[in-house]
């Protein structure tokens, strides 16, 4: 693989992972933390290439390059190493990621890169994007990886492995914004008191989701993320996104993603959204504002 191939680089996209509701129902006991959430992808996120026969590895650009950390603790690699041992004579290449989306946000960005990669050396391979080795090597990446591999609307339940079908949902605008301050899962969720389960809960009753829209604000309003009190505990920055979110013309709701520290807020409209994040920008120019689309 040492030659350069002649083939022209291959692209995906690596849209922003929005949790529209995320419940915390407990700690099993081999620590990892059963979940469910409502997953919404934005028209927002990082940009992966691969020129598929390359030599393997990894270059970063773009505006948070330099937050990413070392390279052989990148996600797409990751992937890309546990593809490899689920699928004999895997041709790689190599991968150029433009890192849009800020690092430890909430908004699975690495999750997001490693999906990305997978579908790009599905396509290099002619494998089949329901090839059960794609979704185990998801799996062995990171508990969001697999929602990201087909980044459409769904819900995630497990500890995220358990998804449900693609749903209709409809467009919400929206506005993301974070603060610029790194906020790391592991000590959100060790801030998060959180019952211990002694096995998984396979019974527990899955929410009905509403399509349309208003019944569907109605819905997130009634369900909300139980990591952002805890996210709060650790970066207080995070309640003055979410109060100059609801304070913004034409807010419904305001939330945490994730784990944080990235907020969203719904908007009425995209112009209205378009409106509030440059207001955000001006008042706020050391964070990241995104007026996009979430579905």
């Amino acid at each position: 693989m040492g030659a350069p191939s002649g083939r022209s680089a291959l692209i995906e996209e690596a849209p922003a992972k929005v949790n529209l509701t995320l419940a915390i129902h407990g700690r099993r006991a081999d620590g990892y933390h059963e979940l469910e959430s409502l997953v919404a992808f934005a028209r927002c996120g990082d940009r992966l290439s691969l020129l598929p026969g390359e030599p393997s590895g990894l270059s970063v650009s773009g505006p948070f390059a330099q937050a990413v950390g070392p390279t052989s603790d990148n996600l797409v690699l990751k992937a890309a190493c546990a593809l490899a041992r689920q699928v004999s004579g895997l041709e790689l290449g190599s991968f150029v990621l433009v890192k849009h989306l800020p690092v430890a946000a909430g908004v699975g960005g690495g999750s997001a890169d490693a999906a990305a990669a997978l579908r790009l050396l599905a396509r290099a391979n002619a494998l089949d994007l329901a090839d059960l080795r794609l979704a185990d090597a998801a799996k062995a990446t990171g508990a969001d990886v697999p929602i990201c591999i087909d980044p459409r609307p769904r819900t995630m339940r497990g500890i995220g492995e358990k998804l449900s079908d693609p749903l209709p949902l409809p467009r919400l605008a929206a506005v993301l914004v974070n603060p610029g301050v790194p906020v790391a899962t592991r000590d959100v969720f060790g801030a998060l008191a959180a019952p211990r389960l002694s096995t998984p809960n396979a019974t527990r009753r899955q929410a009905q989701v509403p399509l349309r829209r208003e019944e569907l604000l109605a819905f997130l309003r009634a369900h909300g993320n139980d990591l952002e009190a805890p996210a709060i505990s650790i970066a207080p920055v995070i309640a003055e996104v979410l109060a100059c979110l609801r304070a913004a013309p034409g807010c419904e709701l305001a939330r945490m993603s994730g784990s944080g520290g990235t907020c969203f807020g719904v908007f009425a409209s995209e112009i209205v959204g378009m409106a509030a994040a440059r207001a955000i920008s001006a008042t706020n120019p050391p964070w990241w504002v995104c007026s996009t689309v979430l579905g």
